[in-house]
């Protein structure tokens, strides 16, 4: 993967951040794959909000490491041999993902399960400074690809690909109000207004969930896909760790969570996940990535406004979360302090959004 706060410097010899034990890691390398053997040196990819991911170098060569995140990780979450597994599965489709390299569940090694993959090369879009210098249909194209590469991916049957058990898409919709309704109940800190009331309103309106079945995300978004704009393409899609088998229009609703409702507020000015994407920052509106999914999917649309309150509760709970861990000192990298100011936004936008209908 490159990023641009990877590619400011290597990591030096030996180097070690947080989350990792080199020599222990390196042992099990020598066992395992011993092509990847030291000396290693790796740095933290500055970016990700949950599971950490380090550029490690063995040798000559540079690969990815995932582990869950330090300290308070929630029951469901963080598993790295879901994220593994349906990267691996779905090497052989159109949707571009990292090659993996190998999964180790045994937590002795580096105090975690993590996986290896690939390096892709490839720019993260996170920030204002990185998609300013974009020409308007440079923006553009990359959105369009964005959302072809999302309506790829529900386009993929999970039984061919060997992950018919991956999820249980019957009532996906319920449970996914009652998880993160669950998670916010182990990251409450502090008093959140409304979220109560936005649980009760997405529990008590679910819809039938006629496109539920699909191969489902869980987290896309711009800065989870790896991109190029000499052509534009997508080279790979990063951060399954919420992928399952369920309803389609949750990864839409919830990119237009990010894309429109953070990402067209004043919130989006310097906002770790909302600073580079979305109408403020030049992009297409909400409008047109629903036009261009909904032309390339065979995906009900109908239902949408739902999943985008779903998605503002979701992203609360998350960002609540991170928040959480924050003031903990658990988390690593910069940008944590803004977090918790998006929850009560959202749980407002989502509000509105399921009265409106």
């Amino acid at each position: 993967m490159t990023d641009p706060a990877v590619n400011a410097a290597q990591p030096a010899p030996g180097s070690a951040p947080r989350g990792l034990d080199l020599d222990r890691l390196g042992a099990y390398l020598a066992a395992h794959r011993p092509e990847l053997a030291g000396p290693l040196s790796a740095r933290l990819i500055v970016g990700g909000k949950s599971n950490l991911t380090y550029l490690l170098r063995a040798g000559d060569r540079e690969v990815v490491l995932r582990r869950p995140p330090l300290g308070h990780v929630l029951a469901t979450a963080h598993d790295m041999a879901r994220e593994h597994r349906v990267i691996s599965a779905l090497a052989p489709t159109d949707v571009p993902v990292p090659a993996t390299l190998l999964l180790c569940a045994d937590s002795d090694v580096i105090g975690a399960p993590f996986y290896l993959m690939e390096k892709v090369d490839g720019v993260v879009y996170r920030r204002r400074a990185q998609t300013d210098p974009l020409t308007a249909g440079q923006r553009r194209e990359l959105t369009m690809a964005m959302m072809d590469t999302l309506a790829a991916l529900h386009l993929v049957d999970p039984a061919e690909v060997g992950l018919a058990d991956f999820g249980r898409p019957e009532g996906y919709l319920a449970r996914q109000v009652r998880r993160w309704a669950g998670q916010l109940d182990r990251s409450r800190s502090r008093p959140l207004p409304g979220i109560d009331e936005l649980r009760d309103a997405l529990a008590g309106s679910v819809p039938e969930g006629a496109n539920a079945g699909r191969i489902v995300h869980g987290d896309y978004r711009l800065d989870n896909l790896l991109a190029v704009v000499d052509p534009v393409a997508v080279r790979a899609v990063l951060d399954w760790e919420m992928a399952t088998l369920g309803d389609p229009l949750a990864d839409l609703g919830l990119l237009l969570t990010y894309w429109s409702v953070l990402g067209d507020s004043d919130l989006a000015e310097g906002n770790p996940v909302a600073d580079g994407i979305g109408p403020r920052a030049g992009f297409p509106n909400g409008a047109e990535l629903i036009d261009r999914y909904a032309g390339r999917s065979d995906v009900d649309v109908g239902p949408l406004h739902w999943h985008v309150a779903l998605g503002c509760f979701k992203l609360a709970v998350i960002c609540e979360g991170i928040h959480y861990r924050h003031t903990l000192g658990q988390t690593l990298g910069e940008g944590f302090d803004r977090i918790g100011e998006m929850v009560a936004p959202l749980v407002e936008h989502g509000l509105h959004t399921v009265r409106e209908k």
